[in-house]
């Protein structure tokens, strides 16, 4: 029989408390309340980050969790002004030269890209960000919002959305102009998106109802895939392979959720849920660090949350 110690190299210590800094799978007995306990993963969790300084819904997202970006939006009014995160706490960067809301964006937090949305009325602007001011990048080929967006500054993505129906366009910008890209095969506004402008994620959003539809980008043709488990449009993050669609809204039942799933590349799994169930949210970094911020509930928010998977954890254990 293989014992611990062939296993792990080491032996299973017996303390009289548990070590303030275990090793991942690190296995030991408390001799004070006689317990076998282990440090290693409890699964996935959202936990609380710091509050944006303005509640806002529909505005974008870029950056990863520890660096992330999100800018324009609606309160009472539109918006134009960007936030960056720190991994703690929020704080102003530079304004952008056109308020907007339901608009795609991508790219990082000192490299971002805005691009379509409402100003009131669609527009084509795309902007680009330098970490502390934004200047006019090209103009997309058609005005629409509720776009998708996905990629980099330099390799941008656009598609779907909605102009006075409901759209399949896709656009690719070379960090300087916009061109046309291959169609989605279902059209749809306010798509999930992920991933590069060569191997590009996009997933649910809404026709006539939400939709759960899921599709692939290869940096010229859209081809389906698995399915979200619930039709929605939503808040992502991550790549092609590795995704993450979080919270949103859904119709069936009608109502904003706090479902989370992770995408592998053919399905989707489900999640541990959001702390809030919000709709209108940005979203921003990996499948395994991901960051929402903002939102509607019943009311704009303000509200960040992180995700974290795997999460680590002392778990007592037991021969069931």
């Amino acid at each position: 029989m293989t014992t611990f110690k062939e296993i792990r190299g080491t032996t299973v210590e017996s303390v009289s408390s548990d070590p303030t800094n275990p090793e991942v799978g690190q296995i030991w007995y408390n001799n004070t309340i006689g317990v076998l306990k282990g440090y290693q993963s409890i699964g996935a969790a959202w936990a609380s980050g710091g509050n944006m300084a303005t509640a806002r819904q529909s505005p974008a997202g870029a950056g990863i969790q520890t660096a992330g970006l999100v800018f324009a939006g609606l309160t009472t009014v539109v918006v134009a002004n960007t936030e960056e995160y720190d991994g703690s706490a929020w704080a102003a960067g530079g304004t952008m030269g056109t308020a907007r809301y339901v608009l795609g964006g991508c790219g990082t937090q000192t490299a971002g890209l805005a691009f379509g949305g409402n100003t009131g009325a669609l527009t084509t602007a795309t902007e680009e960000y330098d970490g502390s001011a934004w200047t006019a990048g090209g103009n997309m080929g058609t005005a629409r919002r509720l776009l998708g967006g996905a990629g980099t500054q330099t390799a941008g993505l656009g598609f779907g959305g909605f102009i006075s129906t409901v759209q399949s366009i896709t656009e690719e910008y070379d960090g300087s102009a916009w061109t046309a890209g291959g169609s989605l095969s279902t059209a749809r506004y306010a798509p999930a998106g992920a991933g590069t402008q060569t191997a590009g994620l996009g997933a649910g959003g809404y026709a006539t109802v939400a939709v759960a539809n899921t599709e692939e980008y290869d940096g010229s043709v859209w081809a389906g895939s698995g399915n979200l488990n619930t039709a929605r449009y939503c808040g992502s993050a991550g790549t092609q392979t590795a995704g993450l669609a979080f919270g949103g809204y859904a119709t069936s039942p009608a109502g904003n959720t706090a479902a989370t799933e992770e995408y592998n590349g053919t399905s989707w799994t489900n999640s541990t849920n959001m702390g809030t169930a919000r709709r209108n949210l940005a979203g921003a970094g990996t499948q395994t660090l991901g960051l929402a911020a903002a939102g509607l509930t019943t009311v704009n928010s303000a509200a960040t949350e992180e995700y974290i998977d795997p999460t680590l954890g002392v778990q007592t254990i037991t021969t069931s």
